[in-house]
């Protein structure tokens, strides 16, 4: 009952946070959706593919392990810090490097420029400020609120007029620099703890043993999640990609995010009572619960309304996504609901319960993603990740047993 007022005072901010993020996402694809081709969008996906693969290749579980760390955080800055500059640093060369393999192999050669400058996001966001971190973990959601709207709002605007006066996706790149140039300014206006060029082996050691398994749950959540995409690009061509792409970000976003924002707002509560299970449990079923209240009959609302959401949202060019859009907002309703155990399970620091959970579902994907393409097309894709999803059920319900029968 003592965490009552700081859960509902966090998923407000937490709320309105992904409700201004996530308006603004849909008011510059809504824009961007009518000046470029779903072809345009689909060399775009290329890009963004290539960079998420990167950053999850190269996760250092850094922000869980920092939000799930009891005592005081600050010894950890200095080393977190440079971490990620050097991640940042490598994820960039990577990109740089592999740029000619990965448009030749979705036999784009459009791709090339955007992979070029997409390499300069993650060396950027390299630089951020690790303690932005504790806007979280101490549940001062406010603060993050107006970092993530500001980064948001700027990165969208930059998209946009670029993207108006270049008529090609590489705008959208552009808005992602401008994004993250901006949100290393406020890292460091909006925290007065300063990060320094400072390594300490004890602390990158514990750093780089806890977040093991987290990279490997990213790792596993990445190839879940955008092999699909991979398979669509290569298999049916940039256009289906862009068609699909949309789709899914248009469908999971009013569904998932839902669940995305009560599992960031309680994230933390669970870690400080995870050693009192009796607690634990009633959170976490209250948690579990309002999830799936909230998200069913967003998605009832969102299939009914299919031909609706698209044709406002994309325009007429996008219709042919309608029977997709269908098949993953199912999808996006599994997804909030199954996506709110994995707070509970990182809070109490098994992170090898996540890890195996998305090993599962990628599993089963990769299994049934090309028999049902070449029999259902870009609908079958759908169903792939449906049955992917189903797959993980009887793993989570065993593990979240492991966690309250102690």
């Amino acid at each position: 009952m003592r965490y009552t007022y700081t859960a509902i005072r966090g998923l407000f901010w937490v709320g309105l946070t992904r409700l201004s993020t996530r308006g603004i996402t849909f008011t510059r694809l809504a824009i961007l959706a009518r000046i470029l081709a779903p072809s345009d969008f689909g060399l775009y996906a290329i890009a963004a593919i290539t960079l998420s693969l990167t950053e999850i290749l190269t996760e250092t579980g850094i922000n869980t392990i920092l939000i799930q760390e009891k005592e005081k955080i600050d010894k950890y800055i200095d080393t977190a810090w440079m971490v990620s500059i050097f991640r940042g640093l490598l994820i960039g060369l990577v990109i740089v490097a592999s740029s000619p393999l990965i448009a030749s192999f979705f036999n784009q050669k459009d791709a090339f420029d955007l992979l070029l400058l997409t390499a300069l996001v993650p060396i950027v966001k390299g630089f951020i400020n690790p303690a932005v971190i504790l806007f979280q973990k101490n549940l001062n959601f406010s603060k993050d609120f107006y970092l993530r709207t500001v980064v948001f709002a700027f990165d969208s605007i930059i998209s946009v007029v670029m993207t108006l006066y270049l008529h090609s996706p590489i705008g959208i790149v552009w808005g992602l620099v401008a994004g993250a140039i901006v949100e290393v300014v406020l890292s460091f206006i909006f925290l007065t703890i300063r990060p320094k060029f400072n390594v300490n082996k004890n602390i990158l050691k514990v750093i780089l043993h806890n977040g093991k398994w987290v990279t490997l749950a990213g790792i596993f959540n990445y190839l879940f999640h955008n092999s699909d995409d991979i398979v669509v690009g290569k298999i049916l061509g940039s256009t289906s990609l862009g068609l699909y792409d949309a789709a899914y970000k248009i469908s999971m976003l009013p569904i998932t995010e839902i669940g995305d924002v009560i599992s960031k707002a309680i994230f933390p509560i669970y870690v400080k009572i995870s050693s009192e299970v009796k607690d634990l449990k009633k959170a976490f079923y209250k948690t579990i619960t309002a999830v799936t209240l909230l998200v069913i009959p967003f998605g009832i609302i969102a299939f009914i309304f299919a031909k609706d959401f698209v044709l406002l949202l994309l325009g007429d060019q996008w219709i042919e996504s309608i029977p997709i859009f269908r098949v993953l907002i199912i999808f996006g309703v599994l997804r909030a609901i199954l996506n709110a155990f994995s707070p509970l399970f990182f809070a109490v620091k098994k992170q090898t319960y996540v890890t195996t959970i998305t090993l599962v579902s990628f599993v089963v994907m990769i299994i049934s993603i090309i028999p049902f393409i070449n029999k259902y097309g870009i609908i079958g894709v759908g169903y792939s990740v449906i049955i992917a999803t189903l797959a993980t059920i009887p793993f989570i319900l065993y593990f979240a047993k492991k966690v309250f029968v102690k």
